[in-house]
């Protein structure tokens, strides 16, 4: 008998939030962003939940855009950090793809680049998260080069915020970008997935949702993604497989870093960190054995985790066990770890089987 962890991936919930995403951007085109596995939920699940409805699709590495195109979507497809060399760009052009230009290097592969066919780019400009992209005094050069290239057809510029998900928002990083890109006249791409729910005068042409569209709220400490209309998409789920009985004084796990204040009943999950569970989440981390709350106890193992049955006296081997996603979000079980949704999310283990479900399916 196979061992009972398994991922569900709710397709119809991932087109739900998808379609909720787009409503809120209005008249701007919404590319949905599938990177990293489509943030390890699988990109070829998320094209085939999302390849009717998406305007277009953001990523990072060739490999993923060609994953699109094999699976016929004609949609406009970003790299988010464009190309590394300049044998990809004969690739780019072929794909139709729509490469990120964020250094003089890249530039300069271009300009000595020979197409087949135009292409369109995304000029990144940095507006302050320090990380990729034209500053102030580079960015005037560098769209000249641009406009002056003929492999380049259409440019669109974009930023990154570095906090549209906290107390500061977007206001320095926007008026930045504003008086940097003043009467370029060009279409702009700005919101991430914070932007796009708090600041709407961030929106610009394009926006890009990423955690939202797989169920989890950008900012869990200010809105739950239950408030915002998300739906989790994916949700991971084992068994009990065994029981203990433990008295005041005794310890559960390596290290044995939880003491029992009480007589215990302990439960162990088969689910650890080699299935993508977080090592390092603490004794009260939340779970769920048959629908009902309770905490892990302990450190969490290579293949399982403890948790408290004390409270749950019908439970017992066999019983389910939810380790996040429906009835238990995915940002709870995250914060309590000290880590991000994302984490949690790119980090499920290829060993872990994946039920796919829904309408679209």
């Amino acid at each position: 008998m196979p061992r009972p962890i398994r991922a569900s991936i709710d397709l119809e919930a991932l087109r739900h939030n998808y379609l909720l995403a787009k409503n809120r951007a209005g008249h701007a085109k919404a590319f949905a962003v599938v990177k990293a596995n489509a943030y390890g939920h699988g990109l070829d699940r998320a094209l085939q939940a999302l390849g009717e409805v998406a305007d277009g699709f953001a990523l990072l590495d060739l490999a993923e855009a060609r994953a699109v195109r094999a699976a016929g979507l004609t949609q406009p497809v970003a790299l988010l950090e464009g190309f590394f060399e300049p044998a990809d760009l004969a690739e780019i052009a072929a794909l139709r793809l729509m490469p990120a230009i964020h250094s003089e290097a890249q530039l300069a592969m271009l300009e000595r680049a020979t197409l087949a066919a135009p292409i369109d780019v995304l000029l990144k400009v940095n507006s302050g998260m320090n990380r990729l992209g034209f500053t102030a005094d580079s960015l005037p050069a560098a769209l000249a080069q641009l406009r002056a290239l003929p492999c380049v057809r259409g440019i669109t510029v974009m930023t990154h915020f570095a906090r549209a998900d906290d107390e500061v928002g977007v206001g320095a990083q926007l008026a930045r970008f504003k008086k940097m890109t003043a009467g370029l006249d060009l279409p702009v791409s700005l919101a991430n997935s914070a932007a796009l729910l708090r600041f709407p005068e961030a929106t610009g042409q394009i926006v890009r949702p990423g955690i939202m569209l797989y169920g989890s709220s950008p900012m869990p400490d200010m809105l739950s993604a239950e408030a915002i209309g998300l739906r989790p998409v994916m949700t991971l789920t084992s068994e009990i497989i065994g029981v203990q009985d433990i008295v005041a004084g005794e310890r559960v796990g390596y290290g044995g870093t939880f003491e029992a204040s009480a007589p215990t009943r302990v439960g162990v999950v088969a689910c650890g960190y080699a299935d993508g569970y977080p090592r390092h989440a603490p004794t009260g981390t939340p779970i769920l054995v048959d629908g009902r709350r309770t905490r892990v106890l302990g450190r969490v193992s290579m293949d399982m985790l403890a948790c408290d049955l004390t409270h749950l006296p019908d439970a017992g081997i066999g019983s389910a066990v939810t380790l996040w996603g429906e009835g238990l979000a995915a940002d709870e079980v995250a914060s309590a770890a000290g880590t991000i949704s994302y984490e949690l999310f790119c980090a499920l283990a290829a060993r872990v089987p994946v039920d796919v479900r829904g309408a679209t399916a």
